[in-house]
């Protein structure tokens, strides 16, 4: 048994002073108002610190040098664990724009790899191929495809590890692929797009009610001739029932726009996302992908034509949201957590310090550098 004390705690109502974490195994006994010391349980002492739910990922192509699109158990682990060391306790590995076979490859190590006890892999998500190729950004244009559902259909049916799929809603068939990925278990979302309004409208229709990086890669407002075009992004603003997920590492979205992304959906429609690609987390100064250079602390495109993925960690998109956009710590710290739970569906055993839910617990100082982890009840990182 472990008790982790003298720090402020995040609950689903607020912040708990004077208590304490109780952890048995891999889940929490109990979250303590009082934080009287249990007669043989390890003493976690939080020095004063924020003890928060640990960080759910909902959009990230790798780490530690590896990335998920090489779809070997190898490249998974090593990426997993590496972004765990920065406060990742649950994730949903991504694939760019791939091949059926690619896929194929990845779903399998993924399965395994969830069966694993304590697995922090939550499922599969695939960010592609159904996209707009004026659009594409770094995606491997080969690749890029509207929906097929000689592809799809046997993806969905045949396995349950593919827990999100991202489309752009202008394509041909895609407002039937959204069906058929709810009909199936699995998360369809908006990406990669040039369509209109109407286009978001349709695809919400069709179940997608989350938007792939927020803001990137989407259309905006615009002039055609006298008449002013409503894009993704305003549809995203308008509509109540769209979730967005954010890139915080404050250069794919800017700090004024974090801000006001924050203020208008709100701490239950935002999640806090890395979309990091293999060099995050690690050493490496070259990316997995040849076409792609580090530069100015993100991955770009080599001819500087669109930024190509970040190299963040969870730790950073706290930081980032509370020193740069100003957003509350409490806030910060459930976009990272609660909101990628309730998005995903996983809200019962991930995302907020509660009896009976996962052991997945992060405590920062009050600068909001990371000082521990602890995922499935066993500790990743102390430095208290």
């Amino acid at each position: 048994m472990k008790q982790i004390l003298n720090g402020r705690i995040l609950t689903p109502e607020g912040w708990l002073t004077g208590g304490s974490v109780i952890v048995e195994d891999e889940k929490i006994l109990e979250v303590s108002n009082n934080a009287l010391h249990i007669e043989g349980a390890e003493i976690i002492d939080a020095a004063g610190g924020d003890i928060a739910p640990g960080g759910i990922e909902l959009h990230i192509h790798g780490g530690g040098g590896r990335d998920f699109m090489e779809g070997s158990e190898e490249a998974f682990r090593i990426a997993v664990d590496a972004h765990l060391k920065h406060g990742t306790t649950a994730i949903f590995p991504t694939l760019s724009s791939s091949s059926p076979a690619m896929i194929w490859d990845a779903v399998h190590t993924c399965d395994k790899l969830m069966q694993e006890p304590g697995s922090p892999i939550m499922g599969l998500h695939l960010e592609g191929p159904y996209f707009n190729k004026a659009m594409a950004g770094a995606q491997m244009p080969e690749y890029i495809t509207p929906p097929i559902p000689a592809d799809y259909e046997p993806l969905l049916t045949q396995t349950n590890v593919i827990k999100r799929w991202d489309a752009a809603p202008e394509l041909p068939g895609t407002e039937a692929f959204g069906r058929f990925c709810i009909a199936h278990g699995c998360l369809p979302a908006i990406a990669h797009t040039k369509g209109e309004y109407e286009d978001a409208i349709r695809a919400l229709h069709a179940g997608f009610t989350h938007l792939t990086h927020f803001t990137n890669a989407m259309s905006t407002m615009h002039k055609e001739r006298e008449y002013k075009k409503v894009g993704i992004v305003e549809a995203g603003y308008e509509q109540e029932a769209f979730t967005v997920e954010v890139i915080a590492d404050g250069i794919h979205v800017p700090a004024p726009l974090l801000s006001m992304i924050w203020k208008i959906k709100g701490t239950e429609r935002m999640a806090l996302i890395t979309d990091a690609l293999a060099v995050a987390a690690s050493d490496a100064t070259e990316a997995f992908d040849p076409r792609v250079i580090i530069e100015d602390g993100v991955c770009k495109l080599a001819d500087r034509s669109a930024l190509a993925g970040s190299i963040a960690t969870m730790d950073r998109l706290v930081r980032t949201a509370v020193q740069q956009a100003a957003i509350p710590v409490a806030d910060a710290l459930r976009m990272t957590a609660e909101t990628p739970a309730r998005i995903m569906g996983i809200y019962d055993r991930k995302g907020s310090l509660q009896r009976g839910k996962d052991a997945d617990i992060v405590i920062y100082d009050n600068q909001q550098t990371l000082r521990f982890v602890m995922q499935a009840g066993k500790t990743v990182v102390s430095q208290l």
